[in-house]
C-alpha cells in the first residue's frame, strides 16, 4: 500500500506479541507483524538499533516488506551516544550509517538520543559529530540535561546548532504520565524509566519528531493530544513534515491512541482515513460483519 497523509504516525515498537488478536490477525506469526503494521501505519521508532544493529540480512527483510514510503526512525547505537558521548572518529560513525544502506529508502530520521549526562559542557561534540553525518540523510537529537531547557542560552545554543543543520530536537513528552497517579504497573513502571523534561513547542528542523507517552486509555490522554493536533497541524500547514510517535506504558494500546490522534487532527486537516486493523479485516474477510 501508499500512504496518502502529510506526517508519518506510528508506535514505538511493530514486534508486540500482545497485538495477535487485537491488532493483528488471530492468526498472526512473528514474521507477519511488520507487513501487518505496516499495512496501518507509516513510520515506527526503531529502539532495538540503541541496543543491537541488526544484521544486513534483516534489514533487507524489512526492506522487502514495507511500501517505500514507510519509515523507520532508528536510534544510533548506545556505544556512540551515551558510552563515548559522540566522541567517535569518522570511520566508527560510517560503519553504523552504513549498515542500513539495504533500507536507506525506507530511512526516516535517526535519532540520536542523548544522556542525561550530556551537558551543554560539551556542546561541542555534538556540533563536530553533526559536521560527520551524511547530508543527505536527516537527524534529531534528543537531549535530558535540564540545562538544555534554560530558556536561556544552553538552550538558545542548542536549538541555534541544530537549525544550522536543519536537525530537530526531540520532543518526548511525558506530562500526561508523570501526571497520572496509579497503582497500575506498566503506568508505575514507566514513570520509573521515562525522563521529566520540560516540553517545547518549536521546531527547529523540517521535520519535528514528537514522542508522546500517554496512558492506556486514549481518552483519558485526550486534552494532551487535541493540543497536540493543533500544533502538528500548524506544522503541516507551514511545509513541514512531521512524524509523531505515540507511547502507553501497556504498549498495547498505542494502536488506540495513534487512531484517535488521527481522528484529533482529521478534524483540523483533510485527512485519509488510516486503513482498519488487520484483525478486524479479518473478521470482515470471514463474514462476521
Amino acid at each position: 500500500m501508499s500512504y496518502n497523509i502529510p506526517y508519518h504516525l506510528g508506535c514505538s515498537v511493530w514486534s508486540l506479541p500482545g497485538w495477535v488478536g487485537t491488532f493483528y490477525t488471530d492468526i498472526a506469526k512473528p514474521g507477519d507483524f511488520l507487513g501487518q503494521y505496516a499495512s496501518v501505519f507509516n513510520t515506527v521508532e526503531g529502539n532495538t538499533t540503541f541496543y543491537t544493529i541488526p544484521d544486513e540480512q534483516r534489514l533487507q527483510r524489512w526492506a522487502e516488506i514495507v511500501p517505500t514510503d514507510f519509515k523507520f526512525c532508528f536510534k544510533i547505537h548506545q556505544s556512540i551516544t551515551h558510552e563515548k558521548l559522540l566522541d567517535v572518529s569518522q570511520q566508527e560513525l560510517d560503519d553504523f550509517i552504513l549498515r542500513f544502506d539495504a533500507l536507506r529508502m525506507n530511512l526516516g530520521p535517526f535519532i540520536i538520543q542523548l544522556p542525561q549526562s550530556f551537558s551543554p559542557v560539551i556542546l561541542g561534540r555534538l556540533e563536530k559529530f553533526m559536521e560527520m553525518l551524511p547530508a543527505n540523510m536527516s537527524f534529531a537529537v534528543e537531549v535530558r540535561h535540564l540545562d538544555f531547557y534554560d530558556k536561556g542560552l544552553h538552550e538558545h545554543q542548542l536549538d541555534h546548532l541544530l537549525k544550522s543543520f536543519n536537525s530537530d530536537k526531540v520532543i518526548f513528552d511525558t506530562r500526561k504520565l508523570h501526571a497520572t497517579v496509579s497503582n497500575e504497573p506498566s503506568i508505575v513502571e514507566a514513570k520509573r524509566k521515562k525522563p521529566k523534561t520540560p516540553v517545547r513547542f518549536e521546531a527547529t528542523g523540517s521535520r519535528p519528531v514528537l514522542r508522546f507517552v500517554g496512558t492506556n486509555d486514549a481518552m483519558d490522554s485526550d486534552s494532551y493530544l487535541k493540543e497536540w493536533a493543533i500544533i502538528v497541524a500548524e506544522w503541516i500547514k507551514t511545509g513541514h513534515h512531521p512524524y509523531v510517535f505515540i507511547h502507553t506504558p501497556d504498549q498495547v494500546s498505542q494502536p488506540k491512541l495513534c487512531y484517535h490522534f488521527h481522528h484529533l487532527l482529521s478534524n483540523l486537516l483533510d485527512l485519509t482515513p488510516l486503513n482498519e486493523w488487520p484483525v478486524n479485516r479479518q473478521d470482515k474477510q470471514l463474514g462476521l460483519f
